[in-house]
């Protein structure tokens, strides 16, 4: 069975560590399990910054919202493998700017459907569903999103910190190509991923997470992968960088002490 037509379990398996509740604890929060925090500890002795780059990596999350918003008027939003609610969530950030600012969040994990939808059940104009972000026909075609994204209209399309999820087999760059063809012109596309220039660092943790989560991974890639992804679309600047340096609010975001991955990322337009 593909990835895209397996079956959503509503079950919580905390037997084996979830992508969005290691996030989660790397954030502060508090909805992950012994068996997520372990993987963390372990992770964290080979890649000692992966704390702070979560916390950059949500801070970068904040500010593209935002500045989709404020600067381009963009009031749609679906954000892909969003993980578990956490503070200045994407409907947050959006809806400050405009209240009618309308949220789909994406994700495969049963616990973040049920702690989204307790969120978010007196907010009209968002949403959760439980998808598996590589099923585009699926997504597009439920009933949330249906109720609440014009598609004549330009919507911002979120894939942050997820693409590294993605095995090569299930081509992420086609999961991007699909997602911009079905968007009005002057919609944006976020993408950031972690990635390693250090090959060493690249097998080790993509071969712990691949082992650590039963196969719900992908690869840790290099910088220069991502920008294949976006190929027919226009990269807004500063560029692809590493996240913690887009258009920063100021120098007071925490510093990575080793640069052994990064999140890499940035905003493409589609023309």
């Amino acid at each position: 069975m593909s990835q895209e037509s397996r079956p959503q379990s509503g079950a919580v398996d905390v037997s084996i560590p979830s992508v969005a509740r290691m996030y989660d604890y790397y954030l502060g929060g508090k909805d992950n399990y012994a068996v997520d925090r372990e993987a963390c500890e372990e992770l964290s002795k080979v890649v000692p910054s992966t704390q702070v780059l979560a916390i950059n990596n949500r801070r970068f999350l904040r500010r593209v919202v935002r500045w989709l918003a404020r600067e381009h008027g963009i009031r749609q939003f679906i954000d892909h493998g969003s993980g578990l609610p956490t503070q200045d969530n994407v409907h947050q950030v959006a809806q400050q700017v405009d209240p009618d600012s309308r949220v789909v969040y994406v994700d495969n994990d049963p616990i973040v459907l049920a702690h989204g939808r307790a969120l978010l059940e007196e907010n009209a104009n968002t949403a959760v569903i439980q998808a598996d972000m590589r099923d585009t026909d699926g997504i597009f075609g439920s009933p949330e999103v249906e109720r609440l994204i014009d598609f004549d209209r330009p919507v911002a399309a979120l894939f942050v910190s997820v693409l590294h999820c993605i095995p090569d087999a299930d081509d992420p760059a086609g999961l991007i190509k699909r997602v911009a063809d079905r968007l009005a012109p002057g919609s944006f596309l976020v993408v950031c991923q972690l990635v390693s220039e250090d090959a060493a660092t690249r097998d080790f943790v993509t071969e712990f997470m691949r082992v650590s989560t039963h196969g719900q991974w992908g690869r840790v890639r290099q910088a220069h992968e991502l920008a294949g992804f976006l190929e027919g679309l226009e990269i807004q600047e500063p560029g692809l960088v590493e996240v913690s340096t887009w258009k920063p609010d100021a120098d007071l975001g925490p510093k990575q002490l080793t640069q052994e991955w990064i999140e890499f990322g940035g905003v493409a337009r589609k023309l």
